[in-house]
């Protein structure tokens, strides 16, 4: 018998599954006829030659009804004529042999039955389970090439959106006042920078697609056709197997048909599984042509070409990703070896099966094979998504990686409030998750891990950490007021702000260096040791700078304006006083008043608090027993004096911190009627203040309470008279 060359559906066909699939199906089916010709036969077979040649018969015309779909296929591209399928003339000499077997007996019969339909049966079912797992594969692929078509578009989407965002910020900047264009200056290049991550991801992501496109294409399918292969010449090989015992109980049972028997016999081994494939292979072999592969689209709203940012900032998110995925190939090399030694191994044991050195079921093995295909596709996209990434990256930039020190970052709950050292804001919320560097403590937001530097000066002892946190603070703050550099290289130009005290926050300032127009200094944050008893504190941080925004307290004016004359103006009947103490003011029924200051008696005392009037229109109750009464002066205006401090008629804690902590205290001062509720508060662990504006605290300590703050982590507190602040979480309410 001549040589018949190896051919491979995968090699040929290419995209080709469901052709493939169906022909691999309909020879299935076809086993399922041949089971019910040998049941039906037996039956025959009790009826001797008459019955058996009229079965003969319909079966040719079968036959005739399917040689072209079992030849072929259901739609194939060339039509074959009058040629049929090896296996199909082989059925024919069959069929033959048949009609010239007139007589049988019952033992034949019966061997039919239990030796030849049973095994057509539970093979057909065998191969049937067999092709379903190679559908199912077949359909996970489909999934998985789709979905990442999908997700290509939806970074399309994403990037087409980021555009449209930094087209608008540019017009909000091009129209913004004066006073605002910093602010918008900022903001539109904030959203260039995002625009020009979201863009690299999307040309990244292009570069990925195409590469698992092409091993779709070229491997998987491929891989799987040979399957569907391999799948149909074993069905051929049973069947070949199955009808070789069915002549050989013929030949064993019928004497008289020895001739006939030896010639079905030699011409079944001449059906050779390659035959009807390479058939197959020839009358649907179509022109076929790799998809185009996906190409960069720029936004309609944001014309740009397929050049990658390489700016700085784009280096720093671009060295990120190298970081990660150029360590990643080695390793997925290392487990995609394991797995093809793994895959081989299988392979094997299914060859084994099918000759019959191995008794485990084979429909097992292929799913054992498909399983550890389907992890090796796994590992083999992700190593081949770290090589893009990386030969992406370095083409463009060089290698990256070997720029620098990266943090060794490990993801971190923040329970306290916690500043990112990047951009300044605030890890917000009690389960607020972010990255910690375990050498230098450098903290971010997820969102900013990927632009932080390759900066980490190594491990770092604890008070080298303090000193890199102010830095960091005190650098994210300086970036924030800095006007960033654009993609082009261009530098914004900078904007001023001038008058800015109704936009300040109510954030404690008692540490910031004030300027007569209310400009804040930003000061370092210093950082707050923690003794293992409580949890860690930091200062209030802003949540656009890094730096702590203390409570602020407006300056003096440069000059004051004379008060109207009806509200300073004191008639001659009037009483005066002078204050021997200075008070601070408790609610808003009272007044804060320095040490010296004189002023109008409106009411008598009652139990203890006397009603005053300081000029400006502020009236308010003072302890009686802190001023003494002077003699009336003649009516005349009264002026509040230039040089008064700051905080006279400030109510801010900031501006009591700031005095000097030794100031003369007066006396006792007895519970006004109808006088709010004094709460008190407990320290539960102890702390060591970070500034004058601070307390320390011993745990267990009792402060007056003030007030819990304003989400911003810290409480105002009041001990010995003086107003200072404590972290919030440090104190309980009692």
């Amino acid at each position: 018998m001549a040589q018949v060359a190896a051919i491979s559906f995968g090699a040929e066909l290419k995209d080709a599954y469901k052709p493939v699939d169906t022909w691999i199906s309909n020879g299935i089916t076809w086993l399922g006829e041949i089971e019910q010709f040998y049941r039906e036969r037996s039956t025959i077979e009790k009826e001797y030659s008459d019955k058996l040649t009229a079965l003969a018969k319909r079966y040719y015309d079968k036959k005739a009804k399917r040689s072209s779909n079992l030849s072929v296929g259901d739609t194939p591209a060339l039509t074959p004529g009058s040629l049929e399928s090896a296996s199909l003339t082989t059925w024919t000499t069959q069929l033959n042999t048949v009609e010239a077997r007139a007589a049988e007996h019952n033992q034949l019969a019966s061997d039919f039955v239990n030796k030849v339909a049973g095994p057509l049966n539970y093979n057909q079912k065998k191969l049937e389970e067999l092709r379903n797992s190679h559908a199912e594969y077949q359909n996970k692929l489909v999934k998985e090439r789709d979905n990442q078509y999908t997700d290509l578009k939806k970074l399309k989407a994403k990037y087409d959106s980021v555009c449209a965002d930094v087209e608008s910020r540019r017009k909000k900047q091009d129209s913004a006042m004066d006073f605002g264009k910093s602010k918008a200056a900022q903001a539109y290049n904030q959203h260039v920078v995002e625009m020009n991550n979201a863009k690299n991801t999307y040309l990244i992501n292009i570069n990925v697609t195409n590469k698992l496109k092409e091993c779709y294409y070229h491997e998987y399918v491929p891989d799987l056709l040979d399957s569907l292969q391999d799948l149909n010449e074993t069905r051929v090989i049973k069947l070949n197997a199955i009808w070789t015992l069915a002549s050989a109980l013929e030949t064993s049972a019928l004497t008289k048909s020895t001739e006939h028997m030896k010639h079905l016999t030699a011409e079944i081994p001449r059906n050779d599984p390659v035959l009807d494939s390479t058939m197959f292979l020839r009358h649907n072999a179509v022109q076929w042509q790799d998809p185009p592969d996906f190409v960069f689209e720029p936004s309609p709203v944001w014309l740009d070409t397929d050049a990658m940012a390489t700016d700085e900032t784009a280096k720093i998110f671009l060295r990120n990703i190298l970081t990660k995925s150029k360590p990643l190939i080695n390793e997925m090399k290392a487990q995609a070896q394991q797995k093809r030694k793994e895959l081989e191994n299988v392979k094997r044991a299914r060859e084994n099966i099918r000759a019959g050195k191995d008794k485990r079921d084979e429909v097992d093995c292929v799913r054992s094979q498909f399983a550890v295909q389907e992890e090796l596709h796994v590992v083999e996209r992700q190593r081949m998504t770290a090589e893009v990434e990386t030969s992406t990256i370095t083409s463009v930039v060089g290698d990256l990686s070997l720029r620098g020190k990266s943090h060794p970052f490990k993801s971190e709950t923040f329970k306290i409030p916690t500043n990112c050292d990047l951009c300044g804001d605030r890890i917000w919320g009690l389960s607020a998750k972010g990255f910690l560097c375990t050498d230098c403590g450098f903290t971010c937001h997820s969102k900013c891990q990927m632009k932080v530097p390759a900066e980490c000066p190594g491990e770092q002892t604890k008070e080298e950490r303090k000193r890199l946190k102010a830095d960091r603070q005190a650098a994210a703050a300086q970036a924030s007021d800095t006007p960033p550099t654009i993609s082009n290289g261009s530098t914004l130009p900078a904007l001023s702000r001038q008058d800015t005290m109704n936009s300040l926050s109510s954030g404690y300032a008692a540490t910031a260096t004030r300027s007569v127009s209310g400009a804040i200094k930003p000061v370092p944050e210093p950082t707050t040791p923690n003794n293992g008893s409580g949890p860690t504190s930091s200062p209030s941080t802003s949540s656009s700078t890094g730096v702590r925004r203390n409570r602020i307290v407006a300056p003096p004016p440069a000059a004051y304006i004379s008060p109207s004359t009806d509200d300073i103006t004191s008639s001659p009947s009037s009483k005066r006083g002078r204050m021997l103490y200075p008070y601070e003011a408790r609610d808003s029924s009272e007044l804060t008043i320095s040490e010296g200051k004189e002023f109008e008696i409106l009411e008598p005392d009652a139990g203890g608090w006397t009603k005053i009037n300081i000029g400006f229109g502020q009236e308010g109750l003072v302890p009686t027993a802190y001023f003494e009464e002077i003699a009336s002066a003649p009516a005349a205006s009264v002026r509040p004096t230039h040089n008064r401090s700051a905080s006279t008629y400030s109510n801010s804690s900031a501006s009591l911190a700031s005095t000097n902590a030794s100031k003369k205290q007066g006396p006792a001062v007895a519970p006004r009627r109808g006088a709010k509720k004094i709460k008190y508060c407990e320290a539960l662990y102890p702390y060591t203040a970070q500034s004058d504006a601070e307390f320390d605290m011993d745990e267990g300590e009792k402060f007056v309470l003030i007030s819990m703050g304003t989400g911003d982590g810290w409480a105002d507190v009041e001990k010995n008279g003086e107003k200072r602040i404590v972290p919030a979480a440090y104190i309980q309410e009692i």
